[in-house]
This record gives C-alpha cells, sequence and structure tokens, in this order.
C-alpha cells in the first residue's frame, strides 16, 4: 500500500512541495501522486529522482497521471 498525495489542481512548485513532505514524513516504501498536469508530472519525477527514488508514471485518464515512486 502506497502513501497518496493528491496533487492535482495545484500549480508548481505545490505538487513538488507536497511530495518532498511526504517523502520526509512517511516510512512507507512507496508513494503514489496524483497530478493533472505535464509541468506538474516532469517536476514531481525529478524531484524524485534527486531524492533517490524510482518512478513510474502512468496516465490515468484525460490530463490525470499517477506518479509512483519507490524507494530504491
Amino acid at each position: 500500500m502506497a502513501h497518496k498525495v493528491d496533487a492535482r489542481g495545484l500549480s508548481c512548485p505545490q505538487p513538488v512541495l507536497l511530495t518532498t513532505e511526504a517523502i520526509k514524513n512517511t516510512d512507507m516504501p512507496e508513494i503514489e501522486i496524483l497530478v493533472d498536469n505535464q509541468a506538474s508530472r516532469e517536476n514531481v519525477g525529478r524531484c524524485a529522482r534527486s531524492q533517490g527514488y524510482e518512478v513510474t508514471v502512468s496516465e490515468q485518464t484525460g490530463e490525470d497521471f499517477r506518479i509512483l515512486i519507490r524507494k530504491k
């Protein structure tokens, strides 16, 4: 089970800040982040990779993206 962050409707840098907060405050090995634009998808992925996470992105519906990050 993954910790979930719903950042849909938020513009950068808020999705990145929420991701960083989740990384710092959860002991779970996986975090699922939902975003609804390409810029947030790229920025959250870049942030997670810089923190040592493996990033998997899948498109849900329309503009929504599900980003799953796992600690390496």
